[in-house]
């Protein structure tokens, strides 16, 4: 007797280990220009949960923080006063755990006005 098993696998199109929402914030940066320094989106624990922190890449351009949803939680950094929005300010001294996701490695020229 013969008994054949039948395995179905069920995959979300979602194939990194990533929420699907950060995936897609990954494929919108990768849709905009190069950004000098380059965005990255590093993962933590925070207050006992994964968040998601990508860093400011300009003057006063905050830092955003959101929680494993993809529901902004602050702007730990950056902004006009360099401190964020204030909604977290201990997060550089509580977080842990510390995993880079995804950093734009494409190559960034510096674009120059210079008459030739």
């Amino acid at each position: 007797m013969c008994i054949c098993f039948i395995v179905i696998s069920c995959s979300s199109p979602n194939s990194s280990e990533n929420p699907e929402w950060l995936d897609e914030l990954i494929h919108e940066y990768e849709s905009e220009p190069v950004r000098n320094p380059p965005l990255s989106i590093w993962q933590f624990t925070y207050k006992g949960q994964t968040v998601y922190y990508v860093p400011p890449y300009c003057c006063d351009i905050p830092g955003q923080l959101f929680n494993k949803e993809g529901d902004y939680i602050c702007a730990p950094d950056g902004g006009f006063s360099g401190n964020g929005d204030g909604k977290c300010p201990d997060f550089f001294e509580e977080k842990k755990d510390k995993k880079l996701i995804w950093e734009d490695s494409r190559e960034y020229h510096q674009r120059t006005n210079k008459a030739h």
